[in-house]
């Protein structure tokens, strides 16, 4: 069964996706910048635009039923692939015991010039017949 979870971004109405989208057992977070009310937090600083853009999408994985303990995946993508550091710390201050794969590029630009990093992420549930044959 699929679960669309949207949060009050109006891009999503423009351009046409949802936040969140649950299937089973599964979790994608659409790209999430540190955008609140129209207005983007943090800006010049990548260590609060990638806290922020964290807890906002942390916060919609939880309305679809997981949280940060479920996620598997990580991406990061900044506009200047030297702010890596503070990027980095603020992944690592949420996810340093749950320890998901993640991936961070430089690319040449996101939805608006403010924005420095936009993050995603991949959450998992695992069922009961899976963690049983892995021993859990």
């Amino acid at each position: 069964m699929r679960k669309n979870v949207s949060s009050p971004n109006p891009w999503e109405d423009t351009v046409g996706y949802s936040r969140v989208v649950r299937v089973g057992n599964s979790a994608w977070v659409a790209g999430t910048t540190a955008t609140v009310n129209g207005e983007v937090t943090g800006v010049g600083d990548p260590y609060e635009q990638a806290r922020v853009a964290f807890g906002i999408a942390l916060a919609a994985l939880r309305t679809a039923g997981l949280d940060t303990q479920h996620v598997v995946r990580t991406r990061m993508y900044v506009t200047d692939i030297a702010d890596f550091d503070e990027v980095g710390r603020a992944h690592k201050q949420i996810f340093d015991v749950v320890r998901p794969v993640a991936t961070m590029v430089q690319v040449a630009g996101l939805a608006r010039p403010e924005h420095l990093v936009e993050i995603e992420i991949d959450a998992h549930i695992a069922s009961s017949g899976w963690r049983a044959r892995l021993g859990s």
